[in-house]
């Protein structure tokens, strides 16, 4: 007797939660299907494994014994096609979406260095600040900067990434350089804001444990990280911004660190994907590759 593999792991999922329409979700098929595969297994095994009501679903006595055996079934398989997966060459395209200044100072140099070791893989990466429709856009992962809205995908935080307030020095030299809260009185901030002036300018900083904002003047928003560092650049107020991405300005002056000990809040960042199970291997070595590859930049 050879057992369908994918009915015996449908029929786990659906004795595990007790419903047919449950299973299907969670396994992305649809109802009938798992029904047909559950019924598909008690033909071949000549039993019934379910008890099947309009309130509930049950396990019989045969199902109940039969399920420890099919756990262990199930191990067995996966546990032989590992024992090569390491051995076979990976194929195909990876689509991700990653922050632009991540993907530009960080990802794309050391990519090379990846798709050497992957020599079959393609990578299409797409680069923006906006959030992204994970599922309609056909993404197989997306690398996260900020907080997380409940999207139901899979979702690993990485760490975090420290911040800096800074500006130019002509804008200092116009406005002074800020030593105390009280001094941001005289000072503007470049506003940078996904949906173009929705919300009001503000200074982020720390004070008893707490992030508390103080709204501020502002004569420029942007939609944009290039566009709000070159808006820094350009003179026009005071940038709240990763550490990480300010390295080449700082270092050649074109910008100065301001009230470093009012910083806002860090900045998270999560790699997410919509697989609900086995994730193919060539998202899963992108995505390992990735993490390990910001891993000593974050906090």
């Amino acid at each position: 007797m050879a057992l369908d593999l994918e009915a015996v792991r449908v029929f786990l999922k659906v004795a595990e939660l007790g419903s047919f329409t449950q299973a299907g979700a969670q396994l992305n098929a649809s109802k009938s299907r798992v029904s047909l595969l559950v019924s598909a297994l008690e033909r071949e095994l000549g039993v019934g494994l379910l008890q099947r009501s309009t309130r509930a679903v049950c396990l019989t006595t045969d199902g109940e014994q039969f399920v420890a055996r099919a756990r262990r079934l199930l191990a067995d398989a996966d546990e032989l096609g590992a024992m090569f997966e390491a051995r076979r060459v990976v194929r195909g395209q990876v689509r991700a979406d990653l922050p632009v200044k991540l993907a530009c100072n960080v990802v794309i140099p050391r990519l090379p260095e990846f798709l050497a070791q992957n020599p079959e893989l393609e990578v299409l990466l797409s680069t923006t600040d906006r959030r992204v429709d994970v599922l309609r856009g056909g993404f197989d992962c997306v690398l996260r900067v900020g907080t997380l809205e409940d999207s139901g995908l899979s979702a690993r935080r990485l760490g975090v990434l420290p911040m800096l307030n800074c500006a130019s020095p002509a804008y200092l030299r116009r406005r002074g350089t800020p030593r105390s809260l009280a001094d941001l009185e005289a000072h503007e901030l470049v506003h940078y804001s996904i949906e173009l002036g929705t919300d009001t300018p503000s200074f982020e900083y720390r004070h008893d444990g707490r992030y508390l904002e103080r709204p501020m003047r502002s004569s420029i928003t942007v939609n944009n990280t290039d566009a709000y560092t070159a808006a820094a650049l350009a003179g026009f107020g005071i940038i709240q911004v990763p550490r990480l991405n300010m390295a080449q300005y700082l270092g050649s002056g074109a910008l100065v660190e301001v009230l470093p000990e009012l910083t806002c809040a860090p900045m998270p960042v999560s790699i997410l994907h919509a697989y609900t199970r086995n994730v193919p291997r060539r998202v899963r070595l992108f995505m390992t590759w990735l993490s390990e590859l910001l891993q000593p930049l974050l906090d």
